[in-house]
């Protein structure tokens, strides 16, 4: 009876290495993506946080400069109607005390009025500081997003040189995200 004897070729045992240890560089890629678009997805997050800050302030800024305007309005035409009083009442003590108390009233209106544009201008520069760190976080949500994109590249081409790249370009976005909150 013969034996039978297997012959292996080269192909087969590095099949066989490649099946038993993996490829290094390919699941460094994937970990590496992975944890970018974790960090993507924290950024984009807080970018959108920032800027939903921005235009509520903003949106508050605009009402508040509304009813500003409402109330100069108002100041306006009660200033009318006390200098009307004023010409056309002469020396008539009731037409000079309707124009006493138009002045008391409009005088409290043009408070009202100053107090709310203060407010509308506080609510504005609120909007301004929430959304100062927007732009940062978008420019560093666009660096890891060419880090995932150059890693692929990596995993594709087998260029060590390109994950470096994606490395930089990670680094850059993190480091960008960690600014805008400082």
């Amino acid at each position: 009876m013969a034996e039978e004897f297997e012959v292996r070729g080269a192909h087969e045992d590095a099949v066989d290495h490649h099946a038993e240890h993996g490829e290094p560089l390919a699941q460094k890629i994937a970990l590496f993506s992975a944890i970018l678009a974790t960090l993507g997805a924290v950024v984009s997050l807080l970018g959108g946080h920032t800027e939903h800050d921005a235009l509520y302030y903003k949106n508050e800024a605009v009402l508040l400069k509304a009813r500003a305007s409402d109330q100069w309005s108002y100041y306006q035409a009660e200033e009318v109607k006390r200098h009307i009083y004023l010409a056309t009442g002469g020396n008539d003590p009731a037409a000079v005390k309707r124009a006493a108390d138009y002045a008391t009233k409009s005088a409290a209106l043009r408070n009202q009025a100053e107090a709310l544009d203060r407010q509308s201008e506080a609510a504005d520069a609120e909007s301004g500081h929430a959304m100062r760190p927007h732009l940062k976080l978008s420019i560093a949500m666009t660096f890891l997003q060419i880090a995932i994109a150059l890693a692929s590249i990596t995993a594709l081409t087998r260029r060590r040189w390109l994950f470096g790249a994606a490395g930089l370009a990670a680094a850059g976005g993190v480091l960008l995200a960690t600014l805008a909150w400082l």
